[in-house]
Parts: C-alpha cells; structure tokens; sequence
C-alpha cells in the first residue's frame, strides 16, 4: 500500500514536502532549478538531533506547475502554508538562492516565525539591469527552444570551476534535472527573480541570528552579495566555502553541513 503524499494546498498550487527527524525544527529552502533533493546531504546529517522540513519551490520538484505570475512573497506564503500545516510556529530557515531570498522576506514580514536564518549564496538586493536583459533573452529562446541548448550556460553559473573538473558525476546528474525542469513554470519563477524588490534598506531590522554562506567560486551570486548581507545584518557570521560554486551544499556538502551544524548547535537549546 502507497503512503499519501505529502502536499499543501497554498494558493493555486500544491507543495510536496519532506518532514523527518525530531527536535528544533528546521525549514530549507532550494535553489532555482533545483528541489529539495539538493539538501540531500545536510537532511541526513541534521535529522538526526532537528526536524527537518524540505518543501519543493512552487513549479520544482515535486509540487505543482505554475499557471500564473507570481512574487517571492507567494512563495513565502507556500513555506509558511507548509509550517501551518505541521503546527510549527517557529523555524529556523535554512535558504540557498531564491530560498535565501524567501527567508530574508520571512524575517522581515514574519519575524516571530524565524528563530535563526541560514543564508547560503543569495541575494537581498534588487536584479541588476544587466541581468535582466541577459536572463530575459534566455527565457525568449527556452520557450521557443526549451532548455536544453541552455543547458552549458546554466552549468557554469551554477558549478565551480572545482566540481566541474573535479566531479563530472554531479554535474551530469543535475544537467538531466535541469533538463526535466517544466519550462513555463522556471520562466514564470524566473520573472519573480527578475522582478523582486530590494531589501538592503531594512536587512538592519532582522533580530534573528545569522549564518552567511557563500562559495568561493559562485558565478550566478558571486561573494559580494553575500558579504554585503552580512554587513547589514545586526547578529551575523559569515563564511566563504572554498572550491564551490552556487550550489554550494551540493559541491561541498561536508563544509557547508560543518558550519550549518556549529551554528544550529550553537543557536538552539
């Protein structure tokens, strides 16, 4: 007999999630093109001694297509409709990316539900116009050509020189999830990125607690970004992970679940 899935009605769509382990809870959130298949490694390491919740981004993974334009904020809305749904009122967020960027609006607009923020290559600022021209004449040709020719470009702005050379394995695993990825939907996530608003202003509110993250070799959001976060930040440490690139829990999986772990032992009972 097949166990239920676990999903949440947020909105229009539904959120598949991944609840394991006991103790303080603990909230991810995936990179863009990714699912929470990306937190693999620290799941297994941090479930043992916290609870462990691994939603999929709305149009990711597991959970529903994207129909509709959506913000950062409707994806705030879908974690924080997961967390209702298993009676948690308080989490640590755990973010990479666009889930970093999710977890700096819950500090911000829910702060009583953020006990301590970990934020692995992100970004508070607004897109640069640069970028959106660039990441605006991807989306014309993957939704004529679909993905796939994009699919070089993509590898190196999310790998590291290091893992590129060093594990092909990898590379080529995640080249095929990308490849699988529901195009209407990543544009549409795409276009919330593009479009998302500016919160180096306010960093300087958030109480809570602060890891930074960032690889030493991240193109897509490279250490800038993340240094700057921390300057803002009133409770910050930060950290760069050497020879990875964006997806750094993914590169170098036993540095970034070290320092996770030394900060969540040091933050909770």
């Amino acid at each position: 007999m097949e166990l239920p899935v676990p999903v949440v009605q947020s909105q229009d769509v539904k959120i598949f999630f991944e609840d394991s382990g006991v103790g303080p809870p603990v909230v991810l959130g995936h990179s863009f093109l990714c699912s929470g298949e990306m937190w693999r490694e620290q799941v297994q390491a941090l479930h043992a001694t916290f609870r462990v919740v691994n939603p999929d981004l709305r149009g990711h993974g597991r959970s529903s297509h994207v129909t509709r334009s959506f913000s950062l904020y409707d994806a705030l809305s879908d974690v924080i409709a997961v967390l209702d749904h298993l009676r948690i009122e308080r989490a640590i967020w755990c973010g990479l990316s666009i889930g970093g960027m999710v977890a700096l609006r819950a500090a911000l607009s829910h702060p009583d539900r953020v006990a301590a923020l970990v934020l692995l290559d992100t970004d508070a600022g607004p897109e640069t116009q640069l970028r959106k021209l660039k990441y605006h004449a991807m989306g014309v040709g993957a939704r004529v050509l679909g993905i796939r020719p994009f699919l070089p470009s993509i590898t190196q702005l999310m790998f590291g020189a290091t893992t590129r050379r060093q594990n092909p394995t990898l590379v080529t695993e995640w080249k095929g999830r990308f490849a699988s990825a529901h195009v209407p939907s990543i544009l549409r996530c795409l276009a919330a990125l593009m479009t998302r608003d500016s919160l180096l202003g306010r960093l300087d509110r958030i109480e809570a607690p602060a890891l930074v993250l960032v690889g030493a070799e991240d193109r897509s959001l490279p250490a800038p970004f993340s240094r700057r976060i921390h300057d803002r930040l009133r409770h910050s440490t930060f950290s760069l992970i050497p020879a990875a690139g964006h997806l750094s829990a993914l590169e170098q999986p036993a540095a970034v679940t070290d320092a996770i772990l030394g900060f969540l032992t040091a933050h909770t009972p």
